[in-house]
This record gives structure tokens, C-alpha cells and sequence, in this order.
């Protein structure tokens, strides 16, 4: 199969690798020449593509804005088969479905990455293992969701799953976007500048998603904004209950709160 992937980033480039190991003719298509030169000379990918001409599948490794540009605009072969792994996928399917297609389109994510970005931290095992996420509809077509499924399949992902692009984008504000979030407020405090001695596993562990591409993650978040602000709300109701009990003493207000996070953390854990 001929794929070209659009974004030659950690996550476009390790798709990339990862496609073309599995025996595909993969091409790189990229704004920046030097990531396209890297990806070839390391072998991620057979060639570079100018444009998406003969292409079977278009991967989109774009940020979220430019994915939607490129939806839209796009000049996309008849018949091709055209994948993004962007981080919301609502408002990407708006743009889709807004005016007939000569094309096909499949909405995933690859819930893969590192704290690291760009085509050098790509690596063909990103995905070894991972969630992969199909947003289906009504439109989608069968046979292009059973192509992107087997192409998830090479990346070597442990779980597919498939759902429509409101639930997605509902899940991701909660598992995804709040934790960054969270990270970049959490190592904000006057404190963390003078913290080295005292950290341990619970610092790394909460702070680790901090550093990321803050252009990228705006877009996401502003994107998805009612969601992630519904889940940013829910967060601060729980930590003001923490707060109350906590500056009142009171103990088993305390125990309580631990025991139903407790109880989630395991509900959550069930199975997943």
C-alpha cells in the first residue's frame, strides 16, 4: 500500500517507521525540509512526496488547526482513504461532512507519545502496546475503517477501539488535556525552583507532561474548550472539598474523599 504521511513530527514520523517496517510504501510530506531529510536517512521512510498524488492513504501528523485546513482544502486523490491523529475530532468531522467528498475519511489517535517531540525522538515501537482510538459516524465508509484497522494493527497497538467523535473528545478533556493541565499548574508553585533533593516518583509522575508544546496543546484545548472546562470545574470542586477538610482538620472528611478516589482509581483500573 502507498501511504503518505502529511507532518513529519514524533508522531507522523514513528507512524512512518512503523508502516513502512510492516512492508508499506511509505512517503513523507513536510512544511520543513530538514525533518523530511532525517526521516530518509534513518529510514522512516521510502521517499518524499511533493504532493498526494497516488497515494491509497493520506496520514494527517498535523497540528490541530492545520489538520483542519488541510480537510478542507486539501487536494486529495479520488478514492483515497485520508486518517489524522489529531487530539479532538468533533470539530474535524464538521469540516469533513460540510460539503460532499471524492475521498474517505477516518478519524484516530494514537494514544502514544513522549514527553520529547519532533523526528527525532520518532521511533517505530511509539505505539507497541497502546490505546488506538477509530471515530466512526453514519458516513464513514466500511471499507476504508476496515484499511485504517489493519493499519493500526502494523503500528502494533494492544487495544483498538472505536466510538463517535463527541465521546472522544469528551474522554480526551478528562484523560489527556486536564492531566496536562494539571502538570503545568502543579510545577508553577514558588517551591518547585528549589525542589531538587526532594522529589521523588509522585513529583515525576505528576509533573512529567509539563514541557510539551504549549502552541499544539492551545489549540487542542481552546478546540475543545467546553468539555476540558467542564472536567477543569469538577477537578475544582473536588480539591476545594479537600481544601475545606483539610483546613479543618477534619480527619475522617479526609478518609473519605481518599476512600472514593480509591474506589475509582480501582473501578478505573478494572479491565483497562
Amino acid at each position: 500500500m502507498r501511504i503518505i504521511v502529511y507532518g513529519m513530527g514524533i508522531i507522523g514520523a514513528s507512524v512512518a517507521a512503523a508502516l513502512r517496517l510492516a512492508g508499506h510504501t511509505v512517503l513523507g510530506k513536510n512544511r520543513g525540509r530538514d525533518a523530511l531529510e532525517y526521516a530518509l536517512s534513518h529510514g522512516m521512510i521510502d521517499g518524499i512526496a511533493e504532493d498526494y498524488a497516488g497515494a491509497d492513504v493520506v496520514v494527517l501528523a498535523l497540528p490541530p488547526r492545520v489538520t483542519m485546513r488541510e480537510l478542507d482544502e486539501g487536494n486529495f486523490p479520488d478514492g483515497c482513504i485520508v486518517a489524522d491523529i489529531c487530539g479532538v475530532k468533533e470539530a474535524l468531522e464538521k469540516i469533513v461532512y460540510s460539503r460532499p467528498r471524492r475521498w474517505r475519511y477516518v478519524g484516530t489517535h494514537p494514544m502514544a507519545g513522549k514527553e520529547t517531540s519532533g523526528v527525532r525522538s520518532a521511533t517505530s515501537v511509539l505505539f507497541l502496546g497502546a490505546n488506538f482510538v477509530i471515530t466512526t459516524c453514519a458516513e464513514t465508509d466500511p471499507v476504508a475503517l476496515g484499511v485504517v484497522r489493519g493499519l493500526a494493527s502494523d503500528l502494533g497497538v494492544g487495544r483498538i477501539l472505536e466510538c463517535g467523535a463527541a465521546l472522544h473528545d469528551r474522554m480526551i478533556a478528562l484523560t489527556s488535556q486536564l492531566a496536562h493541565v494539571v502538570a503545568n499548574a502543579y510545577v508553577t508553585s514558588s517551591l518547585a525552583a528549589d525542589c531538587k533533593g526532594f522529589t521523588g516518583g509522585s513529583f515525576q509522575d505528576m509533573s512529567r507532561v509539563a514541557p510539551v508544546d504549549e502552541a499544539m496543546w492551545a489549540e487542542l484545548f481552546c478546540i475543545n474548550s467546553a468539555c476540558l472546562v467542564s472536567e477543569i470545574d469538577r477537578l475544582s470542586e473536588r480539591l476545594q472539598a479537600f481544601r475545606e477538610a483539610i483546613a479543618q482538620g477534619d480527619e475522617e472528611a479526609i478518609r473519605a474523599l481518599m476512600r472514593e478516589g480509591k474506589a475509582r482509581y480501582a473501578e478505573f483500573f478494572h479491565g483497562n
